[in-house]
């Protein structure tokens, strides 16, 4: 019998202390009070000088760390979050490790294209910690300040503290209720602020924004369940909330909704959930522990909905759209969902094999350990997210997963926007410091070759403010993209013309007559009609972009046994277009598409019939990084994993566009 199944037979007495209200362990509220004397700077009331109404489309990444996060230190890195918002809007190079322990020998990275905003995201968990135990009499004496030293990487002894059920602080070095620990942590906090600040451009050029950000890092019982934190202003909590505050995901809502949504002082926030490829199904779970009632599972939900409006789709751990070979996931094999599949390698490393059980589900299946991903769910992936959230709307009439859809790098070197697969100097310190290290498939070496360089996410916004940015993330009008600078457009009407796409009024007669991406239609008794459009990246002189292959409009639903369903059709491009890429030169063969366009009508449409649809523009095959990587090898110094298939050498990055949904009338 397998271990999870053995553990879930568990007295109800035991669970209840897992389970809120049993002995909940989360800091007070009152904790969180909203800082009030930190000075705004905010963006002009008057437009940007940049301002379009129709909306441009600027990149960033919401998801970097800093030497202020636990396991970028430990993985060597020294940068700063000022270092990192230098490096992202272009203004300098980031100094990285090479090796373990070597602090002489360093490699210079500079961006290749300034990013148009971004946010410093370290994380909450052990900021005092560390702070502390820099101190050196303290790190003398204090075993657990050991951790920050020993260059591990993600060390054993902090990363059993926000595995554990029962997180509690280090009482030698945080002293009594952790009082030192929560102390130390609003140092660096403002540390975070004051960079986001000088960065921050409110002149009338708008060339540059910045969010005041932390990251919340629960791995409760081995299941990723990470969010970042991203606040609209600087009236922001006193110190970041981390897992040692929040032991469930809701208490991290709660502790945000009302000391900064319910609040008076001005602020604002939002969270992103990531990496839900290796939360074994629990990311996107809907078991509403501690809320047995309908009306208490509806509070919950609706809870979720104000706080995390998006998802982070893809980040340097891997791509979370879809997999194939799911249980309960009818409609076929969709060929692109094999696309970085970070867990795979993880899944090997667990059981030896690829070939891995779904994910238990019996009673108190959210209570059992597990060793990392390693077991199957399509509640660990964002599409069937999307079909089980519309599948909770009918039972209980509120949506618990109507998710926008962007990307980040997940970067522990400072290295916001590091996504170019020529250029690509590894994300996690010494643990990737090298080629050889960044080829290989071993499981032992942090920074193989499963990793990626990670994504980007795309705004829609009427100007690079701050608050317009904001604004629009939380309107869902968002894209998150594997890299490059892919521009789609998505909108969905009632009274779109096959034509459309060469008018040059097109965008105001989309915003005008339809809703874009992230929105919902009203119920309608004939078929929606939608507007999907992209622009290729074009690139540099030093790269140019690759063309785009074809768009692909996916569509999700639910039948009445409960599965969940998926179709994928190609709308505009040419699948068979014979473009290709030589693995032995890297050098692309066959032509493409600067940009696509299409309106298109699902031939499949059912007035009665929930369903949800987003865009994905793929491009042209082109080399992964690694297999760019392994080229630079002579032959008698090349690694032996260049020759390992278990990794793809060519790739066909894309982006996607957040969802449209259609609910019918009830």
């Amino acid at each position: 019998m397998r271990i999870q199944e053995s553990l879930a037979r568990l007295t109800y007495a035991s669970v209840c202390l897992l389970l809120a209200g049993c002995g909940d362990p989360a800091a007070p509220l009152s904790d969180f009070t909203v800082l009030e004397h930190v000075s705004d700077t905010q963006s002009p009331v008057r437009p940007c000088t940049h301002y379009s109404a129709t909306k441009k489309a600027y990149f960033g990444d919401l998801h970097v760390h800093t030497a202020l996060s636990n396991d970028a230190y430990s993985y060597g890195s020294r940068a700063t979050p000022d270092d990192a918002y230098r490096y992202a809007f272009g203004h300098g190079a980031i100094s990285l490790p090479v090796n373990r322990g070597d602090t002489e020998l360093t490699r210079s990275v500079s961006i290749d294209r300034p990013l148009d905003f971004m946010a410093v995201t370290d994380h909450a968990e052990f900021l005092g910690e560390q702070t502390l135990c820099q101190n050196p009499e303290l790190a003398k004496t204090a075993e657990f300040c050991d951790a920050f030293e020993e260059g591990e990487g993600r060390n054993p002894k902090l990363l059993a503290k926000i595995f554990s059920p029962f997180p509690a602080r280090d009482d030698e070095v945080c002293g009594e209720n952790g009082e030192r620990c929560k102390n130390a942590a609003i140092t660096p906090w403002r540390e975070a602020i004051a960079a986001a600040e000088a960065w921050n451009d409110v002149s009338d050029a708008c060339e540059r924004s910045t969010f005041v950000a932390f990251e919340y890092s629960s791995v409760r019982l081995g299941s990723n369940l990470h969010r970042n934190v991203i606040f609209r202003s600087t009236r922001v909590p006193q110190r970041p909330i981390s897992y040692l505050d929040a032991p469930r995901e809701w208490r991290l809502w709660e502790i945000l909704d009302k000391n900064c949504l319910g609040d008076k002082s001005g602020c604002d926030v939002l969270a992103i959930p990531h990496n839900s490829n290796i939360s074994n199904g629990r990311m996107f779970a809907v078991d509403y522990a501690g809320a047995r009632s309908k009306a208490a599972q509806v509070e919950r939900v609706e809870l979720r909905r104000r706080i995390e409006p998006v998802v982070e789709i893809m980040q340097h751990k891997g791509d979370s759209e879809c997999r194939n070979g799911i249980t309960g996931v009818l409609g076929g094999e969709d060929e692109l969902c094999d696309f970085e599949k970070f867990e795979n390698l993880a899944f090997k490393a667990v059981a030896g094999t690829e070939d891995i059980d779904d994910c238990y589900t019996g009673p108190f299946a959210d209570y059992v350990p597990h060793k990392g991903p390693n077991c199957l769910s399509r509640n660990s992936y964002v599409r069937y997210a999307l079909i089980e959230g519309m599948k909770e709307q009918e039972r209980i009439g509120v949506n618990p997963f109507q998710l926008g859809i962007m990307a980040s790098t997940d970067t522990h070197n400072a290295m916001a926007g590091g996504v170019l697969e020529q250029r690509f100097a590894g994300h996690l310190g010494w643990g990737d410091g090298t080629a050889e290290r960044r080829v290989t498939y071993k499981t032992e070496v942090p920074g193989n070759t499963s990793n990626n360089p990670g994504g980007l996410i795309g705004v829609w916004s009427e100007q690079n403010s701050r608050e317009s940015l904001f604004d629009n993330i939380r309107a869902k009008e968002v894209f998150g993209t594997s890299g490059p600078r892919i521009q789609p457009r998505f909108f969905a009407g009632s009274d779109f013309s096959s034509k459309l796409c060469s008018d040059a009024s097109m965008l105001d007669y989309a915003y005008a007559n339809g809703v874009p991406m992230g929105g919902e239609l009203d119920a309608s008794s004939s078929s929606p009609m939608f507007l999907a459009s992209a622009l290729a990246d074009s690139g540099t002189t030093a790269y140019p972009g690759t063309p785009l292959q074809r768009l692909q409009m996916i569509k999700g639903w639910y039948d009445e046994d409960g599965n969940h369903h998926q179709k994928v059709h190609d709308i505009a491009g040419d699948p068979d277009n014979q473009a290709r890429v030589d693995p032995e030169t890297c050098e692309p063969q066959g032509a493409g598409f600067d940009q696509l366009c299409a309106v298109w009508q699902d031939p499949d449409f059912k007035p009665g019939q929930r369903a949800v649809y987003y865009l994905r523009a793929v491009e042209n095959p082109s080399c992964r990084y690694s297999a760019r990587q392994c080229l630079t090898f002579s032959a008698d110094q090349r690694p032996a994993d260049c020759d390992n298939d278990s990794v793809a050498k060519t790739i066909q990055e894309r982006a996607w566009s957040s969802p449209i949904w259609y609910s019918p009338e009830t």
